[in-house]
Parts: C-alpha cells; structure tokens; sequence
C-alpha cells in the first residue's frame, strides 16, 4: 500500500497571527533579523508538490522575477477559467477529491503556500497533516490573518521548536 504524503503549511507570520499586512506587503518580514534562510531550504528538499490559490499565486506573479517553485509540481485553485502555464497546472476540480488523489501518490510531502481561504478550506475538511509556522517577532495590529474564522477545529501536538535568530520555528502534526 501506498503511504500517504502529508499536506503541510509551511509559513511565517507575525507574533499577532498576521501573514501580511492590508496592502498585502511582507516588508515586515524581510526587516527581522534570520538566520540562513531560516529552515527554507531543509523544508523545500522535503515537497515534491505546491498547491495554493489564485490570490496567492497573483502576489507571486507580481512580487517574485522568477516563478520560485519551477522544480515542484504546482497547482493552483482557481473558481475562473485560466489557461495552465509551463510551471503552474490550474484546478477547478473539488478541492477535497483533487487534493486526497494527490495525497495517495507516490512522492514527497505536498505544501500549501499562503493561507487564508484555502488553508480554510483544508482545515474544514481535515486534511492537513502538518503545520510548521514561523513567528516573527512582530506585532503588526491588523493584516490578512493566517487563519480565517470558520467552522473548524484542529488538535496539535507539538514536534519541535526551532531558533533562527529572532524568528521561532513551530512544528505541530495534527492529531487524528
């Protein structure tokens, strides 16, 4: 039998649960003093597979040159009709079906990038296996939250802690 990849949050976010600001900037991010990149590059060696919604991939497009995750599989979850590209595959498909066929395949772990109303929709349906949150030692009073408010409940067991410098590294596997 196949062993199921785990579906993992892998993100920063201000010490008041902010993953950016209104304006969708991450400035505040890039002024903490890290160290290295901080765990980046450990976690990005452990997924074969990205996945994220259209508003996340937007900001991508429009703040990073180069698309980043060009050697993952990338999927993005869209309610429009968008054309796929050479990096990025577009998915009108249930976002449940779509993403437990993708849990049975054989690979490495899946990321979701970004968060809001599909990590929302991940937590409602109980599908994600890992979170591993960064916090910066930033108070930012308003901002796109990590979590938006919904129907969900999730119990945690905490992995491991990490140090980077001023960022705290928090990593908790969702209980079953």
């Amino acid at each position: 039998m196949v062993q199921s990849r785990k579906l993992v949050l892998f993100i920063a976010a201000s010490l008041d649960g902010y993953i950016a600001t209104k304006e969708e900037s991450l400035e505040w991010l890039f002024s903490v003093e890290g160290e290295g990149d901080n765990g980046y590059s450990e976690f990005y060696d452990t997924v074969d597979t990205v996945l994220m919604g259209k508003k996340t991939y937007d900001w991508v497009i429009n703040h990073i040159e180069d698309f980043p995750y060009q050697n993952k599989a990338c999927y993005v979850f869209t309610r429009s009709e968008v054309m796929d590209t050479e990096h990025v595959q577009f998915i009108k498909d249930d976002i449940v079906s779509f993403t437990n066929q993708l849990k049975q395949q054989d690979g490495r772990n899946i990321w979701i990038v970004g968060g809001g109303e599909l990590l929302s929709s991940f937590m409602k349906e109980k599908l994600l296996d890992e979170l591993i949150l960064t916090v910066s030692p930033v108070l930012l009073g308003s901002g796109i939250p990590l979590f938006k408010e919904g129907q969900y409940h999730a119990d945690l067991t905490l992995k491991r802690t990490r140090r980077f410098n001023q960022f705290v590294e928090l990593h908790y596997e969702v209980k079953v």
